[in-house]
């Protein structure tokens, strides 16, 4: 390798430090051409900016004056408002005045003709005064005379009226008599046949007679099945003393001389037994009396037999 002498190396450092110097005047006209396009780039985009500020300035200005126009225009409708309602309070308040003066009219106009009505009939009074006295004093006599006539009629009726009501007391006793002889004849009636068809066989004919009278008198009733429906009987010494325990059952509102019958035949002949029925009791009464247990609440047999009984150990 041939040796580098000092003019070689002179001559190589000069040309590096041409190239370097000539590569930064390069390196600076590029760079001056570069800034000097982005200046251009920065004052059309400011240039850009400034335009478009100065449009929205134009477009502010534009609306606030828009807005100065609606808050104006705002405030016209609240003025006209404020005045409509003050216009609208008015108007009721004159509606109300007018309806008050339309009411206070009718009234004059009610008492006006009220009057006038008044005025004609006083007039019509004064004009017919004698006729009406007239008839006044003949529809007097009449309803008088009238009034009489019922005076007198009233006392038969209210006698016939007791009359027919005992009357029908009556037949409805004799009803209930006719249909409890008929219950008692329909029992009867189916005894009889039970008997008829039952014959059984005489083990001992000299009993037959034992116990039996050939006197025509008639035989004494001895109790059968039913004696079961006594209610708190008394016993048969009770009338030994020669006091009778029976109590007219009849003053009882309610029962007649059918049913009396019939509850004495039940062994009930006093006040006290009536007013010491239980409610078993009671059925077996209504039963015997065919549906009379409404009658006996309605009627207050217990309550009446209870005061009837009071006024009995009082006197």
């Amino acid at each position: 390798m041939p040796e580098l002498s000092a003019i070689h190396i002179a001559l190589m450092v000069a040309t590096a430090v041409v190239g370097t110097i000539a590569g930064w005047v390069l390196r600076g006209n590029r760079a001056e051409q570069e800034k000097a396009a982005v200046n251009a780039g920065w004052q059309e985009q400011i240039n850009a900016q400034r335009r478009e500020g100065d449009r929205l300035i134009d477009q502010n200005k534009g609306l606030m004056e828009q807005v100065s126009q609606f808050q104006a225009s705002h405030t016209d409708a609240k003025n006209r408002a404020k005045e409509l309602s003050i216009a609208v309070q008015e108007a009721f308040g004159r509606r109300d005045e007018l309806q008050r003066e339309i009411k206070d009219i009718r009234s004059n106009l009610e008492v006006a003709v009220s009057e006038r009505d008044q005025l004609q009939s006083d007039m019509a009074a004064r004009s017919s005064t004698d006729d009406v006295v007239r008839q006044k004093d003949a529809r007097i006599e009449k309803l008088t005379e009238e009034l009489d006539n019922w005076q007198n009629r009233l006392p038969p009726l209210i006698e016939r009226f007791r009359a027919r009501n005992e009357e029908a007391e009556q037949l409805e006793a004799a009803l209930e008599d006719a249909r409890e002889r008929i219950r008692e004849l329909e029992n009867l009636q189916s005894q009889v046949f039970e008997n008829s068809t039952r014959i059984e066989p005489v083990t001992n004919p000299e009993n037959l007679t034992d116990g039996l009278d050939a006197s025509n008198d008639e035989d004494t009733e001895t109790p059968g099945p039913g004696t079961d429906d006594n209610v708190d009987g008394y016993p048969p010494e009770a009338e030994a003393d020669g006091h009778d325990p029976r109590d007219d059952l009849q003053r009882i509102k309610g029962v007649g001389p059918a049913i009396e019958k019939t509850l004495n035949e039940m062994g009930i002949i006093s006040f006290r037994q009536i007013a010491d029925m239980s409610e078993y009791d009671i059925d077996r009464v209504a039963r015997r009396l065919k549906g009379f247990r409404t009658r006996i609440y309605r009627e207050d047999w217990i309550g009446q037999a209870r005061e009837l009984r009071d006024q009995a150990v009082i006197a």
